[in-house]
């Protein structure tokens, strides 16, 4: 099996590469993940090559270091001490960027470990740069890493009119693209005159075991974002990260942050139970655990909370057979079947949006809350809904896939 090099380690290794980048003033848009197979920084790294000259960086969610725990913390604009170059922050005071950023560079380098899942809020800062450099004629190029969800599709497309920062376009929850793909596929949708040049990993097999996606044993799993610890994170998240619109916690203050949900006031073992009576074609391969945890900050903190852990990481899990969406999909069903009257929705701001559901956001429509809330709706009708839109994906994206 070939050892997997990213966009980043061959950019670094591959003079040729580099020879358009000569003369030019480069910017770097990276995270805490941005690191080659020595675990050095892009930043370090490229800033140590003396055919290049690195004039500014930036830094999308939770920043250039990775330094904001929670949503909605900004990170502010820095002069970076060892380099002497200004860092402008993507989610501070803008989260789109000025004429003064684009000013200053000719080409932006983007590196950015994703983790394969529409609302991961880097995937929206890779669309506002691409439509940002069609705008300002700046030229881009995507250093491709792994999506380490792998190739699965899942969820319900987003609908016209619920753009947001955690929606950037009409992809389901699991999209199955890496960030070089992505970016093709939105200066297709977009029709965006930009120049944008993709530096393909090498030895990526997103179908390989036991990663399916993530190179296990060959890398290193670095943070992407605080809350993002591990394999087992990127696998759920696609379904996890809808309890960040409810009231249960996802376990952020915990140790095992959306792997796990649960609260004070429900009965674990029941809703297993009433999952699978329910669907229990939605809950293969994996396994789930009843579990205790209290929440050390963020939602129940400091309370002992009745929970649900999914467990992907031993010989029960099968890549192409898990569905985190339906699952989590189907743990609001159960609740909602066994405690009818639960405050299962979290009404609060939620990525700068004040006037809609964060549940709704989250999903790029009403209908999945809509389905949780109907008594009468069934696992069949929440599959009828999604199947057809996740097909369709499936083929749209075709022409995008580089590997």
């Amino acid at each position: 099996m070939p050892a997997l090099q990213s966009g980043l380690d061959r950019l670094l290794a591959t003079p040729e590469l580099r020879r358009p980048l000569r003369g030019l003033r480069v910017a770097l848009l990276a995270h805490p993940a941005s690191l080659t197979a020595d675990l050095t920084h892009a930043l370090d790294a490229l800033a140590a090559l003396p055919d290049l000259r690195i004039t500014a960086a930036f830094g999308p969610q939770h920043g250039l270091r990775g330094d904001k725990q929670d949503n909605m913390v900004e990170s502010p604009e820095f002069l970076d001490p060892v380099h002497g170059i200004p860092v402008f922050s993507l989610y501070g005071v803008v989260r789109r960027p000025t004429m003064a950023m684009m000013d200053s560079f000719d080409i932006l380098l983007i590196d950015l470990q994703d983790l394969g899942c529409r609302i991961y809020t880097f995937i929206t800062t890779l669309r506002y740069l691409l439509e940002a450099a069609a705008a300002c004629d700046k030229e881009v190029w995507i250093l491709d890493r792994p999506n380490p969800a792998g190739r699965p599709v899942e969820g319900l497309l987003l609908r016209p009119g619920w753009e947001s920062f955690v929606g950037a376009g009409p992809l389901p929850m699991r999209h199955g693209l890496t960030m070089g793909e992505l970016a093709c596929w939105f200066i297709h949708r977009m029709d965006l005159d930009v120049a944008c040049t993709v530096i393909r990993m090498h030895g990526w097999l997103p179908e390989a075991a036991p990663g399916y996606g993530w190179p296990l044993g060959e890398r290193c799993w670095i943070n992407p974002s605080p809350n993002a610890p591990n394999l087992s994170m990127a696998r759920c998240y696609a379904g996890t990260v809808m309890l960040e619109g409810s009231t249960l916690s996802e376990g952020r203050g915990t140790t095992r942050p959306l792997e796990l949900f649960g609260a004070p006031d429900i009965d674990a073992r029941r809703l297993i139970a009433t999952m699978h009576g329910l669907a229990p074609v939605w809950l293969r391969g994996c396994r789930l655990r009843e579990c205790w945890f209290e929440p050390t900050f963020h939602k129940h903190a400091g309370c002992l909370c009745h929970g649900v852990q999914i467990h992907v990481e031993d010989g029960s899990y099968r890549h192409a057979e898990f569905r985190p969406w339906r699952l989590q999909s189907l743990a609001f069903k159960a609740l909602r079947q066994l405690q009818p009257d639960y405050p299962l929705w979290r009404d609060f701001a939620y990525e700068y949006e004040q006037d809609r559901l964060a549940i709704d956001l989250i999903n790029g429509s009403p209908l999945l809350r809509v389905w949780v809330d109907d008594p009468l709706a069934t696992a069949a009708d929440l599959e009828a809904l999604a199947r057809p839109e996740e097909e369709a994906w499936e083929s749209e994206r075709r022409e995008f896939l580089l590997y």
